[in-house]
């Protein structure tokens, strides 16, 4: 081919989502009925019957570009979380945020750093930016590793994902502060909560706000309805941070970033916050089956404060065959062997669906 693209991309591997059930229609003739997805952490709820009556009645609606200002939407979010309007940029998913957070700070003299295995956007929207990505060994967020990193790299952006996504481990809140008041305030430490309602839940010594953040010029939150909230198809996220630091992240963003439905169903779900309290009650309930399932089949697994849990397998269990096996019998889960772990990461899904997977995995894995 004779364009030549920015070499930075040389380096890119492309984001591997999770597979969808149309996949899964089409390579293994499965119903769509029979398919169950515990591949994306969606919400096995669903989405609030409120919200998706407003999308019903406002349909018409979609000829229409949304209220660029969002004024509504951040509203709500500034009363729930006791800070500014100006304070809150509104995203694609929380992605967008982070890849303005990325063009507005990183060029290809700088660097990021992060842990061992975490969101893969982190690296991807670095590396489009030519900067270099520097991982501490474990997945875990230790103090240790990270400042030993930090000192030795002096990195532009460093990213703690709490919970993290894909393991599902968490970091003390304790700890969070330690290390942002560590780091020098020219460096960007963005702090990515997208499941901490399911960490709130499970323990409160896990949870960060964005108010607890406010005070640190250098931070920002990261947030998304696309889990609890079940807006995983409308992709809305966002941030917050100091006044002049959501500032520049606006000359980043392209005007109507979201959806004139999207908008809608974000605002509608903030209303409903019942049905958020009811999804994470059924992940708790259902989780346990999990760790209970894994621990009679000595499967190790991370604890999870997410709403989904990761299976590590020894040498006589390969995750990749297994997720192959589950696929071909409609069952999607992640196979995390692009992270270089021997494991699988499964959306805790309703009763019914988590049932299946436990069904079909001890058929396929019934040799070893």
């Amino acid at each position: 081919m004779n364009i030549k693209f920015n070499h930075a991309l040389n380096d890119i591997k492309i984001y591997e989502a999770g597979k969808p059930i149309e996949l899964v229609v089409r390579e293994f003739g499965i119903d769509a009925k029979d398919v169950v997805k515990l591949a994306s952490n969606e919400n096995p709820k669903g989405v609030s019957p409120k919200v998706a009556q407003a999308i019903a009645t406002n349909a018409y609606k979609a000829y229409l570009y949304p209220d660029d200002s969002m004024f509504e939407l951040k509203a709500a979010l500034a009363k729930k979380y006791a800070v500014n309007t100006d304070n809150i940029i509104i995203g694609a998913g929380s992605d967008q945020v982070l890849e303005f957070v990325s063009r507005a700070v990183l060029d290809d003299k700088s660097s990021v750093l992060m842990s061992g295995i975490t969101f893969a956007m982190y690296e991807i929207y670095a590396k489009q930016m030519g900067a270099k990505v520097y991982k501490t060994a474990n997945y875990r967020h230790l103090y240790d590793e990270f400042m030993e990193a930090y000192t030795m790299y002096h990195p532009k952006i460093v990213y703690i994902c709490t919970p993290n996504n894909p393991t599902g481990d968490a970091t003390l809140k304790s700890e969070v502060i330690r290390l942002i008041e560590a780091i020098k305030k020219d460096t960007v430490i963005v702090v990515d909560g997208a499941y901490m309602e399911y960490a709130v839940a499970k323990d409160e010594q896990y949870r960060i706000t964005p108010l607890d953040l406010l005070a640190y010029d250098n931070v920002i939150y990261l947030g998304t309805f696309s889990k609890a909230y079940g807006l995983g198809g409308m992709r809305v996220g966002y941030g917050i941070a100091n006044q002049e630091f959501i500032h520049e992240l606006y000359k980043m963003r392209p005007p109507f970033n979201i959806t004139t439905l999207s908008l809608l169903a974000a605002i509608e779900a903030m209303k409903d916050e019942v049905f958020v309290e009811e999804s994470v009650a059924l992940h708790l309930q259902e989780i346990k089956r999990y760790e209970a399932f894994a621990k009679e089949r000595n499967i190790e697994y991370i604890e999870s404060y997410t709403n989904f849990i990761t299976y590590l397998f020894n040498e006589k269990r390969n995750a990749t065959e297994i997720s192959n096996a589950l696929l071909g019998r409609g069952v999607i889960i992640r196979n995390l062997a692009s992270y270089g772990l021997n494991g699988v990461r499964i959306t805790v899904g309703t009763a019914e669906q988590n049932s299946i997977f436990f069904r079909h995995f001890d058929d396929v894995t019934s040799n070893n």
